[in-house]
């Protein structure tokens, strides 16, 4: 029995709709973005995520030609803002900027963590690497960093570490140090970094590992005094103070950060190359670079697939150091 003429339109109709919908799908990639893409950020505004989106928003909304909008969802170390950019449709129109303890120390520090680093994003691009300075208050009897060594190994367990909160990176980085340089130090954690530096001018720590920007202010304030930074060069935010290998206290001591960008996982490789390639545009910029210098951290962009190998081999990495601290938060 052959198939009457309602019965082949329909079947035509049903053929059809499939294709359709994948043209619409592949002009829509072609023409993204048509509305306001949003970035979000899981931690509190005038931090220094922040700080690196609003550098970068004004030029990104430029190449892109739609508005680009900041949205804060603070809360438990970043990662409430990764739970809300996870759940997001996956079309380029929500992004999430993330650093370090988001994406790779995270995994190690929680248990049960709501998110995978690698399944349940994709990375679109590397913005930044962001250095640490090690810093004393100014009460500490050390003019350097071998002097610190020196004196915290006379005084073992009387120095004492301020930290925004156990398992950061201001956190982790102290006990890499203490590890390569055999000292014995008391780690306090504080409720965020504003408080801790607080502590440390007064002389209640006197020891702080902190981001650039911070540790420079405080420092050329006289309040502070930045003894090493944890880069490979010296940082021009801190033209003088020297690096950790260049002190020869601890061998090939490099601790760096880094900034990047994601999307939920699933979003299409054309957007994702689209949004990569705009990022790579405006760290292009000098203007951008100049500014990002100025604030410490150093433009290092990586488009999504070198991101991604990136993000795979640096999460074993502060895996150990995580591990070997003793820090949970569960």
């Amino acid at each position: 029995m052959k198939p009457n003429k309602t019965t082949m339109t329909r079947l035509k109709f049903l053929i059809a709709l499939p294709l359709v919908a994948l043209a619409s799908a592949v002009m829509a990639q072609a023409s993204f973005p048509t509305r306001p893409v949003k970035i979000v950020i899981g931690f509190p505004a005038g931090g220094p995520l922040d700080q690196h989106a609003r550098l970068l928003t004004d030029k990104l909304q430029t190449v892109l030609g739609q508005p680009v909008l900041v949205d804060y969802k603070a809360g438990a170390g970043g990662i409430v803002g990764a739970q809300e950019v996870m759940k997001a449709p996956a079309d380029g129109y929500t992004l999430m900027l993330a650093n370090t303890g988001v994406m790779v120390i995270n995994p190690a520090l929680y248990s049960k963590l709501p998110y995978s680093t690698l399944k349940d994003f994709v990375p679109i691009a590397r913005t930044a690497m962001q250095p640490l300075a090690l810093l004393v208050n100014p009460g500490v009897p050390a003019q350097t960093l071998p002097e610190f060594v020196t004196y915290a190994k006379a005084h073992p367990g009387k120095i004492n570490f301020g930290s925004a909160g156990s398992g950061g990176i201001s956190h982790l980085v102290p006990e890499m140090f203490k590890s390569a340089t055999g000292l014995y130090m008391v780690h306090i954690p504080y409720r965020g970094s504003a408080p801790a530096f607080t502590d440390l001018m007064a002389g209640q720590v006197q020891f702080m590992a902190e981001s650039i920007p911070q540790a420079a202010q405080y420092h050329k304030q006289g309040k502070v005094r930045a003894l090493a930074v944890t880069s490979r060069e010296r940082n021009p935010a801190l033209p003088d103070v020297p690096t950790v290998m260049e002190t020869r206290v601890a061998k090939n001591f490099e601790v760096v950060g880094f900034y990047g960008f994601l999307a939920p996982a699933g979003t299409p490789k054309a957007v994702v190359d689209k949004l990569s390639d705009a990022f790579k545009q405006v760290l292009a910029l000098p203007e951008v670079r100049n500014r990002m210098v100025s604030q410490g951290a150093d433009p290092a962009f990586l488009g999504g697939d070198e991101f991604a190998k990136f993000l795979s081999d640096e999460m074993p990495k502060w895996a150990t150091t995580v591990n070997a601290s003793g820090a949970r938060v569960d």
